[in-house]
């Protein structure tokens, strides 16, 4: 096929941009799963690219609707109703990260700010239809993120939210940086990454004081997460001079799963640090999934900042 017909695997691809008070700022995101997949502050990239042309590696800044994370062997009950999703994870038999993550958006761009829109229809498992967008809007030190979720269907719909954004510091190696999560539990999960259990953080997980990242492996879920008093809860890579790029999430994102891998393309190692509004199988465990009735709509926000 000739070049100039081939369609990238992810879609359309968005740029946008803007002057902040650090110098230019600049977004990248594709249309398949509404992905950020790169975003720089002052020339500083703060998310690892990857190739043009490529698939999305690692669900890398994808949105994650209408769950975030695992459903144990793909199966819910639904207010006494026995669902089966599709296993969408077959090497641990799971339904993984909602049913968007292969969709195209519906894109609506300014120069600094894009809204991207996707229907969730009623399919194997999840007989319920939502509105979701995502709107990405460059500010000054980063990119502030809003997601609106409206059912438009019939029924009281379980909901829940996540975003798998990875972070880096340009020109630093990733293993150098030190990640600091305000985390008070953790996880505790069997060998299909499904939780067993929760306990307070000790060891290598806990990330309250900062870890250096190349000195942990992780693909480990967080809650009680610890506020400002903004009731914003703020994670952090940090270079060894001092720059640093900060992740915030509002009080509707109540979880975080942290996840490194050594294969990321054109990076040695790269970090996951994934804001979820539930935790790993929360369609069955019921933790903090919305119900919206016909007509409702819920709003959740997260960004990025960095200081130079």
């Amino acid at each position: 096929m000739n070049a100039q017909n081939r369609i990238d695997p992810t879609g359309d691809q968005v740029h946008l941009r803007r002057e902040g008070g650090a110098g230019e700022v600049t977004a990248h995101i594709a249309q398949v799963g509404a992905s950020l997949r790169g975003l720089s502050v002052g020339g500083v990239d703060l998310v690892p690219r990857y190739p043009e042309g490529a698939p999305t590696p690692f669900g890398s800044g994808i949105v994650l609707a209408p769950w975030p994370n695992r459903i144990r062997d793909g199966r819910w009950n639904d207010g006494g109703a026995e669902r089966q999703l599709d296993i969408t994870e077959p090497a641990r038999d799971n339904a993984i990260h909602g049913l968007l993550r292969y969709a195209p958006y519906a894109v609506d761009t300014s120069e600094d700010r894009a809204t991207l829109t996707a229907i969730v229809y009623p399919q194997h498992g999840y007989p319920y239809t939502l509105r979701t967008s995502v709107t990405y809007a460059l500010v000054d030190d980063g990119v502030e993120v809003t997601h609106e979720v409206v059912n438009v269907g019939e029924g009281d719909a379980a909901v829940a939210l996540g975003t798998h954004p990875f972070f880096c510091i340009g020109g630093v190696p990733t293993a150098d940086l030190v990640v600091t999560v305000p985390a008070e539990s953790v996880f505790e999960v069997d060998d299909r990454l499904l939780p067993t259990g929760e306990a307070p953080v000790s060891g290598e997980v806990d990330l309250r004081g900062g870890v250096r990242v190349g000195d942990v492996q992780l693909d480990t879920g967080f809650g009680s997460l610890v506020r400002g008093a903004d009731g914003i809860a703020r994670s952090t890579l940090t270079a060894p001079d001092g720059r640093s790029v900060t992740m915030w999430q509002d009080d509707a994102w109540g979880y975080i799963q942290v996840f490194t891998t050594d294969a990321y393309p054109g990076h040695p190692l790269a970090i996951a640090i994934e804001p979820m509004t539930a935790p790993t199988d929360a369609f069955n465990s019921g933790r903090d999934v919305r119900r919206l009735a016909p007509g409702e709509s819920w709003t959740a926000r997260w960004g990025v900042t960095y200081s130079g």
